[in-house]
């Protein structure tokens, strides 16, 4: 008989009690992992993301894209028709006002300019003329009068006399009128001549030359322009503002713009006007919105694109917290606390927190911090914020300026505090549904 049977069937004993060791080892490490999951951290802040209340600026802005063009300019044309027969200037030179820009071929109003000299110096000569026969004139009809007195005449001779006076006195008058007439045509034949030199109405800067060398203008039809003159030491940025934004701008308020490689360099001026006349592109209704720069350097160049920024509000130093902080603490009022039970500290309503961007804006006291554009009225918001122990406390906020990223925090919390930004995107986070473990 086998010696070694009794302790086979030992172990054979045994076996079943291992596996049901192990087995329920393996069930304890694995409830033991998921806890965290089903039932909720012991420390709260582990399921959520956290942002600091720090210190900043902030701007409440309405964005829109421009256009430069200078504030000044002139588009300079022909007045008078013929061949351009030289420009003098090129894009980009700097002109002087009176300064020569261009000549059109002045051959014909030339010549017109000595036909009418030479028609005028004949008229005066007639006019010489018409005086002496006119003092003839004046001297026969005295001298018929003198003899007529005397009875030494005829008063036939007399009356005679008088009729040759008078249509000498008639026909200087309208000689006269000639004159007159010639030097008027000639002060248009002059002038003509004149427009033949294009000259410079403004001191500025050569922006565009439309016509070319050679070509022929004709001013019958429509006046031709041949070059514009702009000055850019002021620029004038053109914007175009939806019309969802345009109830917010006032005239005055502070604006800046960047432009495309300008290395994020602003330039700031002031809202002057708005044009009530809007623009439609594709359904789209936009107004034009419009502000002055200065352009000392000439940096600011005609046709650039801006990025506009309207200033509606703004605030300095101001403490300053996400705004999806503000909208963690509004899904704490509408649902769950951290711990699971409805929140007992907010009083307000939904609606009361919810973020207004649009709305709620007054021309009230500026606050504390705030300076330039439209003062906003302060709103009521919650937040959950960190505490040392690794729980979360419901807090009421009261807020500013805000944008759709940041909101100034006029009361409420501390700067270096942490508020509960967003859920967590590590496993465990409290997403997972609630349920009774099964063992």
């Amino acid at each position: 008989m086998n010696s070694n049977a009794p302790s086979s069937a030992r172990r054979f004993r045994w076996r079943p009690t291992l596996l049901i060791l192990a087995g329920a080892a393996l069930v304890g490490g694995g409830v033991w992992m998921a806890w965290p999951a089903v039932f909720g951290s012991a420390n709260e802040q582990a399921r959520y993301q956290f942002s600091t209340v720090q210190r900043g600026d902030i701007e409440d802005v309405v964005t829109a894209t421009g256009t430069l063009q200078p504030r000044n300019y002139v588009d300079v044309g022909a007045q008078v028709s013929g061949q351009l027969k030289k420009i003098h200037v090129e894009v980009g030179s700097e002109v002087k006002e009176g300064e020569l820009l261009a000549e059109i071929d002045h051959t014909v109003y030339l010549a017109r300019v000595d036909a009418s000299r030479a028609q005028l110096r004949n008229l005066r000569a007639q006019l010489k003329d018409r005086e002496a026969q006119l003092m003839l004139a004046g001297i026969q009809f005295r001298r018929q009068t003198a003899l007529m007195a005397e009875d030494a005449t005829t008063k036939e001779t007399l009356q005679t006399a008088e009729a040759a006076l008078k249509s000498a006195q008639a026909q200087l008058e309208a000689l006269r009128a000639q004159i007159e007439q010639i030097e008027s045509t000639l002060r248009a034949d002059e002038a003509n001549l004149q427009y033949a030199r294009i000259l410079s109405p403004m001191s500025g800067t050569v922006v565009s030359i439309t016509a070319r060398q050679g070509q022929t203008l004709n001013t019958n039809q429509q006046a031709p322009v041949i070059l514009r003159v702009a000055d850019l030491s002021t620029m004038t940025v053109q914007t175009q503002v939806s019309e969802a934004d345009v109830s917010r701008l006032k005239l005055g308020m502070e604006a800046y713009f960047t432009t495309l490689g300008g290395q994020g360099q602003r330039w700031y001026g002031k809202l002057e006007k708005v044009e009530p006349t809007p623009t439609v592109t594709n359904n789209v209704v936009l107004y034009n919105a419009l502000f002055d720069v200065p352009n000392p350097d000439g940096r600011l160049m005609t046709q650039m694109t801006a990025q506009v920024f309207f200033v509606v509000a703004q605030a300095k130093d101001a403490l300053l917290m996400p705004m999806a902080a503000l909208n963690q603490g509004v899904r704490a009022q509408r649902g769950q606390t951290p711990s699971g039970s409805r929140a007992g500290t907010a009083q307000e309503s939904p609606a009361a927190v919810r973020p207004r961007e649009n709305a709620e804006r007054s021309p009230a006291a500026a606050r504390p911090g705030a300076s330039g554009g439209a003062a906003q009225r302060p709103r009521q918001g919650s937040v959950r914020v960190a505490r040392g122990d690794g729980s979360l406390e419901e807090r009421s906020v009261e807020l500013g300026v805000s944008n759709r990223v940041q909101a100034q925090v006029l009361s409420g919390l501390a700067e270096g505090e942490r508020i509960v930004s967003g859920l967590s995107a590590a496993p465990g986070n409290g997403n997972a549904p609630r349920m009774t473990p099964r063992l």
